[in-house]
Parts: structure tokens; sequence; C-alpha cells
């Protein structure tokens, strides 16, 4: 009994960054959306620019939100100004993770053994350094439960579950196969950069995210405006689009509960899919709680920010305040109006950077200048 007490300790350490703020219980549709800003949707063609990437134009705009709807750390609304990048039309696909660890050899960090460092950062003081028994690799997995209960205690529907990783998100047994064009999870922020390294790229700044998940409109709620569902369409791969069951019960193993293919969904006013629902996606910023409120000081907006120089977070009970953490955007097939609206554009949390979870995935930007060195070297390539 004290090694599954130990476990299950340890996996509540490894969960212990997983929930933002809860969210509103009912969407309140009375707030007009806005009218959207002229865009244009201009798709990289190999030579132009990047395949399978948009860009995202030169612009000034409302960053973070001061609706009801949002959260402490999302206000105040604040301008900011960016320069123009590339971004993956799509997060980033199992096939294409694949091709990186064919290529490199790659070990994701739910593959390899915690490393007691890492963890212990992420408690108490003085909490005693497990058995390295425990010290298996695994993931966080999300397993539901078989009835409605409190909301307040994320560890029932969530499981650290030895043997889960990028190839097998819900542990031993479960597979990929046949779902390459789902985005990978199960990726630390680590993988994340690892990946966008050898691909010539990078993870978006917090603010480049966002910019981009607003495709163009000013101060909307979601990346398509402000109506969850108008006319009646879903929009994004969250838990009210497929499930009848209130979060987190999943009694019918039958239904789904998981990622959906990329593009499933209308994409936004730049032509970027799944910028809401289907996984949380990692940034290139550590987590401030307070980072709105000390940007929102400045008299000009900054310009090009990239973000603060360490985490803060007190909202994260058993959590040392400064505990490292990115920020992860845009939600998962997890959220719920009656639990959190976090797929909404300017909702934000911190997270493990080592931390793999089964909703947790991620997209690359490229700069112009990464753009012309990527061209550059595929002409040496080709003259060789």
């Amino acid at each position: 009994m004290k090694a599954n007490r130990q476990l299950l300790v340890f996996g509540a350490f490894a969960a212990l960054a997983l929930v933002g703020a809860a969210g509103a219980a009912v969407y309140d549709s009375i707030w007009r959306a806005p009218h959207p800003l002229a865009a244009k949707v201009v798709q990289g063609d190999g030579k132009r620019g990047p395949l399978h990437m948009v860009w995202v134009p030169d612009g000034t705009f409302m960053m973070g939100s001061s609706h009801k709807l949002a959260q402490p750390n999302e206000m105040p609304a604040h301008q900011v100004k960016l320069t123009g990048f590339w971004m993956d039309t799509n997060a980033v696909t199992n096939a294409a993770f694949r091709r990186f660890v064919q290529a490199t050899g790659y070990v994701t960090t739910a593959e390899r053994p915690p490393r007691w460092d890492d963890l212990r950062v992420q408690l108490p003081p003085g909490t005693p350094r497990p058995d390295d028994s425990l010290l298996v690799p695994g993931a966080m997995v999300f397993v539901g439960t078989a009835e409605q209960v409190s909301l307040r205690d994320f560890s029932q529907w969530w499981r650290f579950v030895p043997g889960a990783n990028w190839q097998h998100p819900r542990g031993p047994g479960s597979t990929i196969e046949g779902r390459d064009d789902h985005p990978v999870v199960q990726v630390s922020y680590e993988d994340a950069a690892a990946y966008a390294a050898w691909a010539g790229k990078r993870l978006p700044t917090e603010a480049e995210w966002e910019f981009a998940a607003r495709g163009g409109l000013e101060q909307a709620n979601y990346a398509w405006g402000n109506e969850r569902a108008p006319n009646g369409q879903a929009m994004a791969n969250i838990w009210d689009t497929q499930q009848a069951q209130p979060f987190p019960v999943v009694t019918d193993e039958k239904i789904a509960v998981g990622t959906t293919p990329v593009a499933a969904f209308p994409p936004n006013g730049y032509g970027l899919y799944d910028m809401a629902g289907n996984v949380w996606q990692w940034t290139a910023d550590w987590y401030r709680a307070d980072f709105f409120k000390t940007q929102a000081q400045y008299r000009q907006a900054p310009l090009d920010p990239a973000g603060p120089k360490e985490s803060f977070d007190p909202e994260d009970p058993g959590v040392p305040v400064s505990a490292p953490k990115r920020v992860t955007r845009g939600g998962s097939f997890l959220c719920s109006d009656t639990y959190c609206i976090s797929y909404r554009t300017s909702a934000r949390r911190g997270t493990d950077p080592m931390n793999g979870m089964s909703h947790l995935g991620f997209r690359t930007v490229m700069t112009p200048d990464q753009w012309k060195m990527a061209q550059a070297r595929e002409k040496q390539l080709v003259r060789r």
C-alpha cells in the first residue's frame, strides 16, 4: 500500500500544473461580435513562403481581455505591437513528429525516467525524494469519471500512467496508428523546442500566438467571433462538441474523448486551424499570472515582447509560486462551459515545461530571416 500511495502522490505531483481557473457556467451571447479587420490569407508555397505555413502580418492589437468571462490573469487588455511572421497552418501532427524522431533519434521526456531535479522545483520545499522505483517513464492521461464529481479535484479524472508517451498517448496498449493527421500529444516544452530547432523554426511567443489566434478580430472572445456556435455550427473540438454527458463523465467507451484530425473545423481569418480547442499549445514565454498588469503600465505598446524573465503563479495550490512554468494557450478537447472556457482567445495558463499530457501539443513559427536561411540551405544542397 505504501508504494501505491507513493505512486499516486508522484502522479499528483506531475499533475499540479494542470488546471486553469474555472470558467463561467453559462455563455452570455448578448455581447455582440466585433467586425473583423481586413485579413488576407497568405499561404506559403515553398517558394514565396514556407510550405504548410501562413503569413501573420505586422500589427498592433489589444492583448488579453477585460470582458466579464476573462480571468484575472488575462487582465487588463493592453496594446502590443508585432512584426510579421510565418506560423504553422496546423498543430504539429503525429506524422510530422515521427519524421523528426526518425531523423534524429530523439527521445521525448515522457520516454525517459523523470529527473528529480525537474520534479522537486514543482513541489513544496522539503518534499522527500521518491524511491527510484517510482521514477519511471510516463505521462499524464485523462481517464474521466464514471459519475458526476466535484470539479475542485482534478486528480479524479487525471492519472500518471507509466508507459504513456507520444506513440502511446493513453498508455501501453494505446496507439496512434491511423492517426497521422492528429496533433501530436504527450510532448513537453523541451520536446516541442527540440522539434522546432530541427525544423529551422521556433515556438511562438505568447503575444505572437494570441495575435495569430485572433485572425484579425479585435477583442473577440473566440478565434471566430463572440458566438460560441454561430448558427448552431460547432467551431472547435471541445467537450461540449463531442460529449452528451457532463464533464468529466465517461461511461461509454464507444464515444471518443480526444483529439480530432487537424483542420476538422473552419480556420480563422489568417487561415490558421485549431487555434481553439483540440490541444493546448506550448509558447516560448515563461508564465507570470500578473504579466499583463505589468505590460499595461507602458505608455507605448511594447514591440515583439518576449515575455517575463521568470515564472510566478500564486494560484496553484501546493506548488511554489516561482516554480518553472511556460505559457500554454488555446484550450483542448477537455474544455467545457461548465468547467473552464479556456478555448477563448485570451485564456492562458502556466504548465510545467517537463510535463507531457494527453491534451497538450504545439505549433511553430518562422521569421522572414529564418525562411531566407532555409532557402539558402536548400540552394546549397541542390548545388552539391
